[in-house]
């Protein structure tokens, strides 16, 4: 279905086949036709094949396969990242070794054409970021070669793991382990829709099923503020009123270097006129639970709320300048209006500061001036 849907936005069928005919594994036969799902007109592909020798499907060997098939650096990449994931997922759910974890012979290539198809699919449309929505997860049970399983499947549950989902009330999968190891290994981010302008959309179908909506997937090809970028974040957020206030700052450490993106405290007035703080954590959605086990842990706390907040943010990157004090590390941040503005590390200037025993907002005044000589 999403390989459908890139083949909607205006991918060449003949781009996928020629990525999948560099593979080598036999005469895999894609077809592609345009059906209705509802209301809506849609791209659906299937696969046919026969696999030239009884070859291991195991993921070592598959990894060997892909590194050494002519495809593009980028097609390469994306596809060993997705078959990755997918291997460690199925692994951990039937207790093997990744490498052991086997394919079976029309799931492999199945799955081989997908994930490489849409990989290069992408390459061809030069998509720079991924996102998605939240995903609806259906319910009831399915057939597998490994006997009947509930809805999700394991190994789909297990590559959802900090990833925003939904119950969807339809008794039927909406999410394969192969859709669910696309999703999670190539989307940066999982949320309401992005801002951005729209170029195209793409509706890839799905077999023809019962539902509140049609059974399919859209793809919408857009662009974005080159100085804006956009992400999704989870907010957590707690009350402290009985904590002892020296405390606190050793909190905060230990929460920035769980890996949360900021870290604020702010004074509040709580019942019965107890002072207290209010504690926020700005964190990547897939740390969250880290992270609020760490504030249950560390703290006076004994429940926490969380939220998922788009946001807009300038765009930066981090660079290490010379100084007569020695390297310091620099973010260089974009201005709207095609400038941009340096901002050096703490924990470098102080280090210099120490080192040759000078007020440390010299350090801070020859880094940030060297950043935006450099800029310049």
């Amino acid at each position: 279905m999403i390989l459908g849907a890139l083949l909607d936005l205006g991918v060449p069928a003949r781009v996928v086949r020629d990525a999948i005919r560099a593979l080598g594994v036999g005469e895999i036969t894609m077809r592609v036709r345009k059906v209705r799902r509802g209301s809506l007109s849609a791209r659906w592909v299937n696969f046919r094949g026969e696999p030239r020798t009884a070859r291991d499907r195991r993921w070592k060997s598959i990894r060997a396969l892909l590194e050494s098939a002519e495809l593009a650096p980028g097609v390469r990449e994306r596809s060993l990242r997705v078959f990755s994931r997918l291997a460690q997922a199925e692994a951990k759910v039937h207790g093997i070794d990744p490498d052991e974890v086997h394919f079976h012979e029309v799931g492999a290539l199945d799955a081989l054409a997908d994930i490489v198809g849409v990989s290069v699919a992408l390459e061809h449309l030069g998509v720079e970021r991924l996102s998605c929505s939240p995903i609806a997860l259906g319910r009831g049970a399915v057939e597998s070669d490994h006997g009947r399983l509930p809805l999700p499947a394991p190994a789909t549950l297990e590559l959802l793991v900090g990833i925003p989902t939904y119950p969807y009330d339809v008794e039927w999968e909406t999410l394969t382990p192969t859709g669910a190891a696309l999703l999670a290994a190539l989307c940066q981010d999982f949320g309401p829709m992005p801002p951005l302008v729209p170029r195209a959309q793409g509706f890839g179908a799905g077999e023809q099923r019962p539902g509140p909506m049609p059974n399919v997937v859209r793809a919408v090809l857009g662009e974005v503020d080159g100085v804006l970028e956009h992400d999704v974040v989870s907010v957590i957020e707690t009350n402290l009123d009985d904590m002892k206030p020296e405390q606190l700052p050793y909190l905060m450490e230990r929460l920035l270097g769980d890996g949360a993106l900021d870290v604020s405290l702010s004074p509040l007035a709580m019942k019965k006129g107890r002072p207290g703080h209010l504690l926020r954590v700005i964190a990547r959605p897939g740390e969250r639970d880290a992270l609020a086990r760490r504030i249950l842990l560390e703290s006076s706390a004994i429940g926490v709320r969380y939220s998922l907040m788009p946001r807009l943010k300038l765009a930066r990157e981090s660079r290490t300048v010379d100084t007569r004090f020695g390297r310091i590390r620099v973010k260089l941040v974009r201005l709207p209006d095609g400038g941009a503005m340096a901002s050096a590390e703490y924990e470098d200037c102080a280090r210099a500061a120490r080192k040759h025993d000078v007020p440390i907002d010299e350090i801070y005044r020859a880094a940030e001036r060297a950043a935006q000589e450099e800029w310049d």
